[in-house]
This record gives C-alpha cells, sequence and structure tokens, in this order.
C-alpha cells in the first residue's frame, strides 16, 4: 500500500495479529475471548498483552498527548471488561475494542474542543520506538536514508495534526491500525459513505501536504 507521498514505503503499523484457529498456534482469539467471557482472568490478561500497545499508540495518534492516551486506554479496559459479557459475535471482538477506544478518544476531542484547549503534551503520531512496520530505511546503515525517513515521517506528523478529528481518526484506523471500512464505520458511528468520503478526503490532503516533501 502506497503512503500519502505516493512511493512504496508505509509508515508503522499497529496490527493486532493472532492465530485464526486452535491447533499448534493455539487457541483462537475467539476461543480466549470466550474464557474471559467466563472469567477466565489469565484470558483477559493474553487479551489485554495483544491489544494494550495498539491501543495505546492509537490514543496517541488521536489525542496528541501521552498522559491522555494512558487515561483513555485505562478507561477502555476496564470498560472491555465490564461489557465483555454481553459481546454475543466473539469473533467481532477486534472491531468491538477498537470502537471502545475510538469512541473514548472522539469523547476526549469533543470535550477539549468545547474548553478550547490544546493538548499539554506532544503530538507525536509516530516514533522510532514504535512497533509495526516502518517505512524502508527505518535502522538502516545509511545515516543519510535514516535522516530522509525521520523527516519524513516528522513531515507526516505535521499533516495529519492539520486534518479534522474525524478525517485523522479514519486515515489512522485503516492505514495504520487496518480496521475494515465497516469497523471503522461501527468505530466512529459515522455512515459506511461517510467513513469513505473522510479517507478520502484525508488522503488528498495529505498527498498534498507532503508534496513539497518528495
Amino acid at each position: 500500500m502506497s503512503g500519502p507521498h505516493g512511493d512504496h514505503r508505509s509508515p508503522a503499523r499497529d496490527v493486532v495479529t493472532s492465530p485464526p484457529d486452535g491447533g499448534a498456534h493455539g487457541p483462537s482469539e475467539a476461543t480466549i475471548v470466550g474464557r474471559a467471557q467466563s472469567g477466565d482472568l489469565a484470558a483477559f490478561e493474553e487479551l489485554s498483552r495483544r491489544y494494550q500497545g495498539p491501543l495505546f499508540r492509537l490514543a496517541v495518534r488521536l489525542l496528541g498527548d501521552r498522559g491522555e492516551a494512558e487515561d483513555a486506554l485505562q478507561d477502555t479496559m476496564v470498560s472491555v471488561w465490564r461489557k465483555l459479557p454481553s459481546l454475543t459475535d466473539l469473533p467481532a471482538f477486534h472491531g468491538w475494542v477498537y470502537q471502545i477506544m475510538t469512541r473514548r478518544c472522539m469523547s476526549v476531542l469533543r470535550t477539549r474542543a468545547r474548553r478550547s484547549t490544546e493538548p499539554a503534551g506532544d503530538d507525536t503520531v509516530f516514533e522510532a520506538g514504535s512497533r509495526g512496520r516502518l517505512a524502508a530505511g527505518t535502522g538502516s546503515a545509511d545515516p543519510v536514508a535514516a535522516t530522509e525517513h525521520a523527516e519524513q515521517l516528522r513531515r507526516l506528523n505535521v499533516e495529519l495534526g492539520r486534518l479534522t478529528d474525524e478525517q485523522r481518526a479514519c486515515w489512522v484506523l485503516r492505514e495504520l491500525h487496518e480496521l475494515s471500512y465497516p469497523e471503522i464505520a461501527a468505530a466512529t458511528g459515522l455512515p459506511l459513505s461517510t467513513v469513505r468520503g473522510r479517507i478520502a478526503r484525508a488522503r488528498q490532503n495529505l498527498a498534498k501536504g507532503m508534496e513539497a516533501w518528495r
């Protein structure tokens, strides 16, 4: 998948991976979710281990504040534990968890807008220590390539910060966390057609903003 600048390199992604079924790779995620629903704390801890990192980085990307992101993550995991018994479609756990986190973050953003306040922390969306696949050149022994890559991500951070909250949320969920369009619609509470429009607009804005960097 091409990045907003049009080449074949892509920024860091946070994709939660788990075996689709049991066998040699262990139980499926749906099986673990079912165990957690039954009160198995070890199963819930396994789900938390898989999701806490990606969800935290999602919150940082949407809120631009690590302190607020930590609070959002804590609130989300508490909500997941409390609401887990009501989840009837176990394979839908992935999108459901992202829905809880996304809506929590959007609530924080709405509160911030009413108060007309800016995030207290930095607005870093990508950082060197992020898990996930980084653009080609990361970790390269070539200092020129490493510098160019760092500048690319810095510029992308800036351009993402200029998007509307909805555009940024839809783009981040699609491009960095690889949620499907229906999952993004559920996570944001937006109609599917609106999600497609927000992502298309975000891609256009990012491509335009990255033109000067090419």
